[in-house]
Order: structure tokens, then sequence, then C-alpha cells
């Protein structure tokens, strides 16, 4: 896998200051954490899981879970347990046919519904478990937590790779004010000493919001909801820490159409017309806007503002906007780069003139920085997410033809 294949070697160049690199499910944990990026959802049942992924569907997909759990009924769990291992050993087969490289398939995760469907799973998969990058913990709370990571590590025993776990916060302990800290802490505490096996810790915003019967609408976001709002922050508190931090991925965002709106949008148009002129500048952020995706793009830089690294999506169309959102500013890695190679503890001039690098409080911003710069890559100084979209959006047109 690598961000943006599917853009020429021409239109990299032209786009990119610095290229992403390379990944799959064997590049090391400290740069596949921050690799998933929009990781798309679906459910177990579909019947073109592997068809999709050899064929290159969706233009920009890295990582996606099969969901066994809240994804389908309860009466389809033997059928979706059969459906999703035979997707996986088509692609297995696929692999050793070579009509796909191990680089080429996506992050594969399967989520269950509980530890007893894991270790069967696990089983049934036999070598091919090797296709798949982990496991995907729904409701993970400091009760159950002990059992997955301790059933996780039996799974990996035998292994000469790693399958990876990624617990999701979505229950009432974590999210009620009463119990928070306490839980959180307790769920860190089990974390810590499966650290090896953690990708990911990931928020199930929806089920958050069901246990106060709220649910956001497309003109805001999930910021704007006080409660989910406070949860996040512990969340970062508790979980981020540059000491010894895992990476926390973004909420889900639910809408992929239009509708009636009722807020002004959210987008300024004189950055669209600076970056592509007039009329495909304009063209360009109605398309967005028609879609309500300012309100995605607004929450996404709001994710990043407060630490967070990734998103679960639920439509393939949010791919790319998440994707370009990703890339690090021509700014940002000059800023850090200046901070990492100085020879001073004190303040540096940003080469920007524009603000003044602190080198010791801001070496942990300046190493992220870089490590997200090899994975999404650097625009040049003179290019941001708008041509990035421009560019991906008419090679989407093209391919649909």
């Amino acid at each position: 896998m690598r961000h943006f294949d599917y853009l020429s070697i021409e239109e990299r160049d032209e786009l990119f200051y610095g290229k992403p690199i390379s990944f799959n499910r064997n590049t090391e944990k400290d740069i596949l954490s921050y690799s998933l990026g929009a990781t798309l959802y679906t459910p177990a049942t579909k019947a073109t899981i592997s068809q999709d992924i050899v064929q290159k569907k969706h233009e920009g997909l890295v990582s996606m879970v099969a969901c066994l759990e809240d994804a389908i009924g309860d009466h389809e769990v033997m059928d979706a347990e059969q459906s999703i291992l035979k997707q996986i050993a088509t692609l297995a087969y696929s692999l050793q046919l070579g009509a796909i490289d191990i680089n080429d398939v996506p992050l594969i995760f399967i989520r269950v519904r509980d530890v007893a469907q894991m270790i069967r799973m696990a089983d049934a998969l036999g070598d091919d478990l090797y296709v798949l990058t982990g496991f995907v913990f729904p409701k993970f709370t400091s009760k159950n937590g002990e059992e997955y990571f301790s059933a996780l590590q039996s799974i990996n025993a035998p292994l000469s790779f790693t399958v990876y776990g990624m617990p999701i916060l979505e229950s009432a302990e974590v999210i009620y004010k009463e119990t928070r800290l306490d839980e959180l802490v307790s769920i860190r505490q089990i974390l810590d000493k499966y650290e090896n096996l953690v990708l990911n810790v990931r928020m199930g915003a929806t089920d958050f919001s069901s246990l106060f019967g709220l649910r956001r609408g497309p003109d805001v976001t999930i910021y704007d909801i006080s409660t989910i709002r406070d949860c996040i922050s512990d969340m970062v508190n508790i979980f981020t820490r540059t000491e010894k931090g895992y990476v926390l991925s973004g909420p889900v965002w639910e809408y992929f159409t239009n509708g009636d709106r009722l807020l002004k949008p959210q987008l300024r148009q004189s950055p669209f017309e600076k970056q592509l002129g007039g009329v495909q500048g304009r063209k360009l952020r109605l398309k967005l806007l028609n879609k309500f995706e300012d309100g995605l793009i607004k929450e996404v830089l709001l994710d990043k503002e407060n630490g967070l690294t990734g998103k679960t999506i639920i439509h393939p169309s949010h791919i790319k906007i998440i994707h370009s959102l990703s890339v690090v500013s021509h700014e940002e890695y000059e800023d850090a780069m200046s901070i990492l190679q100085s020879n001073s503890n004190g303040v540096l001039r940003s080469h920007f003139s524009n603000k003044m690098n602190e080198v010791k409080p801001h070496t942990n911003w300046a190493k992220r920085v870089l490590v997200k710069s090899k994975i999404y890559g650097v625009y040049h100084g003179h290019i941001n997410f708008i041509n990035l979209l421009a560019k991906s959006s008419k090679i989407q047109l093209q391919y649909s033809r």
C-alpha cells in the first residue's frame, strides 16, 4: 500500500515535495499505526470484498474492517463468518497466483462480536491468517479487555508475523462521567501490558451518542456535541501522551449524500479560487458543499488539532478527503526539520517569518510531523489539499466512465 498510488508519477511530482512511502501489514508498528488513514467499514456479508480489492475498486483505500457485529443482523452471524472466510481465502489464493501483490492488499481487520468468535475465526483462517492485519474489539472495557488481548497473544504465539488488536471504546463506562476516568485508566493499564499488539485505539461516537438519544446532524461536528467532546478530551489525555502514547483515531462521519442545509456553508470560496482559478475552484467547492463534505473537512481538521490520526468511514467517497487533509504541508515540514536539526534548546524564528519555534516544547510535535510526512507525503510550498482533491476528482470522473 501507498497513499495516493492512483495518481500518475507526473501528478505526484507536481503535488508532492516529499513522496509517501510504501507499507504493508508487515511494516513496523510505529509506522503502521499512523498509516490506516480513512478506515472503511463494510458488512462481513458483502460478497465482493476480495474482487473489489483485486480490481482496486475504491481508489485510495488502504485499510478496511469487515464487520461481524453491528453491521449485520443477529440472524446473519454464521453466514457472515463463512462469507468473510471465503473472501480472505480468495485473496490468499490471488496472492499465491500473483494476481495481486501483498503491497496492494489493504490492511484488513475483522470486527468480532466476542473473544470466542475471534478464536474461532483465527482457527478457521489457518494459513490464510497472514492476509489479515488484525481484529477489532467492539465495546472494549476493563472487564473484557484482558480476555481479548490474552486470546490475541495466544493466537500470535505460533506465528512469524503479528496479528494486531484495535479496541473500540464505546461503552457506558467510558462516556458516563462518574466512571470515565477510572475506566480509561484501567483500560490504559491493559493496553500497556499488551502494547506490542495494540495498533490503534478507536472510539465509537455513534454508540456514545445513542446512550443520550443523540445524533449529530450534517451541519455540525462531533465536537459540537458537548458530552462526546468532553469524553474525547479525556481519551486524548489518557492515551496519547508523548512519553508512551497510542494512536487514537477519529470517530466516524455518517453522512455521504446531500440534503437540506440549515447553517451557512463552512468552506470559504477564496481559497478554492486562489488554488484552481474561478470556474474550477467554485466547481470543486460546490461539489463538496452539495454532499455536506464541508462538515467532514471541518471535523477532520478538528481531529488533527486534538491529536487524533485517521478516521472511521462508512462510505468510500470520504477516503480522498481525509487523506488529502492528512498530507503534511511544506510549512509544517520545514518547521519540524528546523526544530529537530537545531543545535540550540531555545527559540527559533520560522523560515516563514510568521511564528516562533520553541525547540524543547515543539520537539514531540516535530517528531510526529516527520512520521506523518513519510506516510502521507509533503506538499510543495504552493500546493494544498484543494489541488489534490481537484486531481483526484478528475481521475475519479475518468475512472467511472
